[in-house]
């Protein structure tokens, strides 16, 4: 497990309400991040699906070797900057 310390600067009233809502809590945030991280997925699969759409000739096996390739390589990369 990772451990990240950060600074939120927030108006007064949005943070006395998340406090008052329980949403600054490691285990709020965690939740809150792994919600936003599903979403961001879905979205990547749904701008995949129209794109699939929009493509009339269907992709060859290397093409989706490469494609997948791509897109681990970005997921690796992406973990390794946080």
């Amino acid at each position: 497990m990772t451990t990240l310390e950060f600074k939120l600067d927030l108006p007064d009233r949005l943070a006395r309400e998340a406090l008052a809502a329980g949403l600054l809590t490691p285990k709020a945030l965690r939740e809150m991040l792994k919600d936003a991280m599903r979403r961001r997925a879905g979205q990547a699969l749904l701008t995949g699906a129209t794109r699939a759409k929009l493509d009339t000739k269907p992709l060859s096996m290397k093409q989706i070797d490469t494609e997948v390739k791509a897109v681990r390589q970005e997921r690796k990369a992406r973990s390794a900057g946080i």
